[in-house]
């Protein structure tokens, strides 16, 4: 994948590795938002989100070995979240912190991420061809990277219909799929995204073990004619020619 020129390696995670930076990218984690939803009588999920989605984070780490981490914003899914964390999540979050240079990029759900589990918080970032926020920007952006939409998209093929959460890219701008457990998805066909894709884009759809490059000309549209019956996310023969 390249964005503005940097070569960007996806990964079905929905995290997103830069080689040439050592630098991994994530979105969106919303640690406990389930502690959140019990909070407001809206217990129907168990509030094992946080531990889920820490361990999925540390495994990218493992994977990529990386120098840097940039959390694109609404890592924590309100203010007093990390009062909810119990000792042995602060306990790993400070471990990674601790192993790679972390940077916490402010969202609209933590505008004051807590400074307590390591690392720095930025409102914005920029780092060679690329500019690193949490809402994207509308209109020409180039070189930005963003979260906030938490993107999706399914395609269709022979009746059957497969999808899931994907990154979203015109080659000059870059919007990345929401990494926490229980964040998620808005279609890329929702008004959201026309203020920055207003032509051609694709969209990188992740399945358990690869990530699917798909041009917006072949992805279903919602209530359109490539509605069908749904298959397993695992099952990607669909996006096969």
């Amino acid at each position: 994948m390249l964005v503005n020129g940097a070569r960007l390696q996806p990964d079905p995670s929905g995290g997103l590795f830069w080689p040439a930076e050592r630098t991994l990218i994530v979105s969106d984690l919303h640690f406990e938002k389930g502690s959140a939803f019990a909070a407001r009588g809206r217990g129907m999920v168990p509030p094992f989100d946080t531990m889920k989605t820490l361990t999925r984070l540390e495994q990218l780490v493992r994977t990529y070995r990386p120098a840097r981490l940039i959390s694109l914003g609404d890592s924590f899914h309100d203010q007093d979240a990390v009062n909810r964390l119990t000792v042995d999540e602060c306990h790993r979050i400070r471990q990674l912190t601790n192993a790679v240079d972390t940077i916490w990029i402010e969202g609209n759900h933590d505008p004051h991420p807590p400074e307590n589990l390591g690392g720095q918080v930025m409102a914005e970032l920029d780092l060679g061809a690329l500019q690193f926020r949490h809402i994207p920007t509308a209109g020409p952006a180039r070189g930005e990277v963003a979260g906030h939409l938490h993107p999706k998209a399914r395609i269709s093929r022979k009746g059957r219909s497969v999808g899931g959460m994907c990154f979203v890219t015109d080659g000059i701008r870059l919007i990345m799929p929401a990494f926490g457990a229980y964040t998620g998805g808005l279609s890329v066909w929702d008004p959201a995204f026309r203020p920055m894709f207003r032509h051609r884009f694709h969209a990188w759809i992740c399945f358990r073990k690869q990530v699917y490059p798909v041009p917006s000309s072949r992805l279903a549209e919602p209530g359109g004619a490539m509605q069908g019956r749904t298959i397993a996310p695992a099952d990607a023969t669909a996006l096969s020619d």
